[in-house]
């Protein structure tokens, strides 16, 4: 069927709501999304296989602790980087992290060079890596609300996102080559990308925050210290004690997050130990066998590509659903997922085991931030998605202790009481759901008895 001028132009209309034309983007991004895919690349080519190497450097329960150590500084020094990038500007702050990483990767080579080995400056340098790139993110996200106008920003962010994704398929797989076998070389490539994005980002990129003195000006009326910042923010948490049914939201994430937090943890060091050469692709005379360090590879660009391909796929079917059955089911199906793959050593069933792990994930995509806008009243909103972030940060924080308990109690225990975790989610999921239930029921009551 034809359609009409008007229509067609309605149509376009809508679809650039979705969509910003590249032509149309911002220098500013067009440099940062070439520059930081780049390096996103190289991260995910040696953050997945740390917690293998602290593993085998300070043993397992050392490891776990150390990582916990890390993930605490990376939180509390990015509670404090919103306020720098308001208060410093944003691209100050990117170039600092920037020349940060670049200082990082200095001491990253030269504790895995030919002339040096220490695990602990190696550890030192990785964190230090994590507190910068917490420092480097909300100022990249600050200035994309910056250049970018609001009905474009999702679709820009989107692009952003779907970058890291093309990274998390790609780099695990050549980091399961390059960070094993030719590990000062990469790290090295690293050091020199890291020093061409910070002189990238100083010669082609714009600061897109307020003018200097006006920021000034209203940092001397409000009086604001970065210290006060970080008060008022971990001050603004408080918001789940007071509201039962987002407390239950948040406590369940947090223990969901025990579970797919372990994707870069606990299944890496698994299938290193335990996942013997195997086939993977035979044909004819040809065939391709892995490793256990290689299959963590492929599993890692598994999930990278399975979130590329279906998140909007799945996004819309669960639209389909009541809320309380999808949480419910994606909690319970991380927890089947986990356990599967916790009791196998065949890397078809492990891949099996990620589909369904993946599936938990992108269930829940999407739904997750509009639960916490409707649970929100609308002058608080700001303080419950900031609040509700604490299921990735303290899940993150608490994670790195499945290495750990790998010794106290064994893998086959840690992956089923991991699931038990993710079934304990579920059922806070329930009760949360049930209350507001009872909630919606008192609401009506009283309309009904004005009625009569």
């Amino acid at each position: 069927m034809m359609k009409t001028c008007d229509e067609r132009q309605v149509n376009k209309e809508n679809w650039g709501v979705i969509v910003m034309k590249w032509s149309d983007w911002d220098t500013n991004l067009k440099v940062r999304l070439l520059g930081e895919g780049v390096m996103n690349l190289l991260f995910w080519m040696f953050f997945p296989f740390m917690a293998i190497y602290f593993s085998d450097s300070f043993g397992k329960e050392m490891a776990g602790m150390l990582l916990i150590a890390s993930q605490v500084v990376s939180v509390m020094v990015g509670l404090i980087g919103g306020y720098c990038a308001d208060h410093f500007g944003r691209k100050r702050m990117m170039i600092i992290a920037s020349i940060g990483e670049a200082v990082c990767f200095v001491f990253f080579a030269l504790s895995n060079s030919p002339f040096l080995t220490s695990p602990m400056l190696t550890f030192i340098s990785f964190s230090a890596l994590g507190m910068f790139g917490a420092l480097y993110w909300p100022a990249s996200h600050a200035m994309v609300a910056d250049v970018v106008p609001e009905k474009h920003r999702s679709s820009v962010f989107a692009v952003f996102y779907t970058s890291i994704n093309i990274s998390v398929v790609i780099g695990p797989i050549l980091g399961g080559i390059f960070f094993f076998d030719y590990r000062f070389p990469f790290l090295i490539v690293c050091l020199g990308i890291s020093v061409i994005l910070t002189f990238v980002l100083q010669k082609f990129i714009r600061e897109t925050a307020p003018e200097r003195e006006k920021r000034e000006k209203q940092a001397d009326e409000k009086d604001v210290k970065w210290t006060h910042y970080l008060i008022q923010q971990l001050e603004d948490y408080r918001v789940i004690v007071k509201d039962k049914i987002f407390l239950l939201f948040v406590l369940a994430g947090i223990l969901v997050a025990q579970t797919f937090m372990q994707l870069d943890l606990l299944m890496a060091v698994y299938t290193t130990e335990f996942v013997p050469k195997q086939t993977l692709f035979s044909l004819g005379d040809w065939s391709l066998s892995i490793d256990g360090k290689q299959a963590f590879s492929w599993i890692i660009s598994e999930n990278g590509l399975l979130v590329a391909l279906f998140t909007v796929f799945m996004n819309r079917w669960m639209l389909k659903y009541p809320e309380k059955r999808v949480f419910i089911l994606s909690a319970l199906f991380y927890g089947v997922g986990i356990i599967i793959f916790g009791h196998t050593i065949s890397i078809w069933v492990m891949f099996a085991a990620m589909v369904i792990f993946t599936a938990a994930e992108l269930m829940v995509v999407g739904i997750q931030e509009s639960f916490v806008s409707k649970l929100a009243p609308s002058h608080m909103r700001g303080q419950y998605f900031a609040a509700s972030s604490l299921r990735f940060t303290i899940g993150r924080t608490i994670a790195p202790l499945a290495i750990p308990m790998t010794v106290w109690f064994g893998y086959s225990t840690t992956f089923i009481i991991l699931g038990i975790l993710a079934a304990l989610s579920a059922a806070l999921y329930g009760i949360m759901f049930k209350m507001i239930e009872q909630q919606r029921t008192a609401k009506k009551k009283p309309a009904a008895a004005v009625v009569k």
